[in-house]
């Protein structure tokens, strides 16, 4: 495959690890023979500019002078609030024109402003999706997964996000060894779907405030092979059934039952990426009691057979 040119879009108050992110893992694809992707910064007036963390990069030239790419990428950051003058109309003139255009984080802000995201299926940090949603009507704002592809559109989640959606374009160019061989050099845990939510089931439920109920969610995340009915849930916190499956909801923000689909699901996951272990214990280990009954799960959830979950996403050793 030829050259690949990947423009990076730099402001005041860039996100620095949604610019260095991404960037790294084109880097890391470039070491691979027959693999090049040639990248470059670029900013209003081509002035250095100051990162959101106090960092100052400097681009390698402005943005009046640079070359369409074949992958425009933007990324987030307080300066989304605020951009900087001409950053809109430049990219409203020239995003038409980028082969791919990529967001990350709230970078998606700044393609909405200029048009670019209307009548398209995108994400974006979790705390910026209302404000998208509101004063974008014309986008469709999906707030759950970590990246979304819509035609030759791109968009991510928050900050780390910029890195799985990096790998899932490296893997669309050159092959899934490639782009594992670029998250082993990075040490990614994980080389995490589009369509994973951008929570951890811990961290999607809220903590609850009385200690029982806080107790039950530890007992769920320790004990996923259990009876983990309402009635069983209930009886171990001490509430009625009724009085818990209320209570549990208003305290966390999921029904019992939604909370305990999550972590089992994240169980599975992390067994098959994490083991060798055969398709029918890792289903009995995470609560489904058979093969069918995770296949079901995965599907609904992920909308992939844990097989072919396994086979995209577990790294090979080495």
């Amino acid at each position: 495959m030829k050259q690949r040119t990947v423009l990076v879009v730099l402001f005041d108050g860039v996100q620095s690890l949604d610019v260095s992110g991404p960037m790294e893992v084109f880097a890391g694809a470039s070491r691979f023979p027959g693999v090049t992707y040639a990248l470059r910064t670029a900013s209003p007036g081509g002035a250095p500019v100051h990162c959101s963390n106090g960092l100052t990069l400097v681009p390698d030239g402005a943005l009046g002078d640079a070359d369409v790419p074949d992958v425009l990428l933007v990324p987030g950051g307080e300066g989304t609030r605020t951009p900087a003058p001409g950053l809109i109309d430049w990219l409203r003139e020239h995003a038409p024109r980028a082969g791919q255009l990529v967001s990350v984080c709230s970078g998606a802000l700044l393609l909405a402003e200029a048009g670019q995201l209307d009548g398209h299926r995108v994400t974006t940090h979790w705390a910026v999706c209302e404000t998208l949603a509101r004063n974008h009507p014309a986008v469709e704002v999906d707030p759950d997964p970590i990246f979304v592809r819509d035609g030759r559109l791109a968009t991510s989640a928050g900050v780390t996000a910029g890195i799985d959606l990096a790998l899932a374009l490296v893997e669309e160019d050159h092959g899934r060894e490639v782009a594992l061989g670029v998250a082993r050099h990075l040490v990614v845990f994980l080389r995490r779907p589009g369509n994973q939510a951008q929570f951890s089931a811990q961290l999607t439920a809220q903590t609850a405030v009385r200690a029982p109920l806080r107790d039950v969610q530890q007992w769920i995340t320790e004990h996923p092979d259990e009876d983990l009915s309402v009635e069983a849930l209930a009886a171990r916190a001490g509430f009625s059934p009724r009085h818990f499956a209320r209570a549990f909801q208003a305290e966390t923000g999921l029904t019992p039952g939604r909370h305990v689909e999550r972590v089992r699901l994240e169980q599975a996951r992390r067994l098959l990426e994490d083991t060798g272990d055969g398709v029918s214990a890792i289903s009995r280990a995470s609560g489904y009691g058979t093969p069918e009954a995770m296949r079901r799960a995965f599907v609904k959830a992920l909308g992939t057979a844990p097989a072919e979950y396994r086979r995209r996403f577990r790294p090979h050793p080495g």
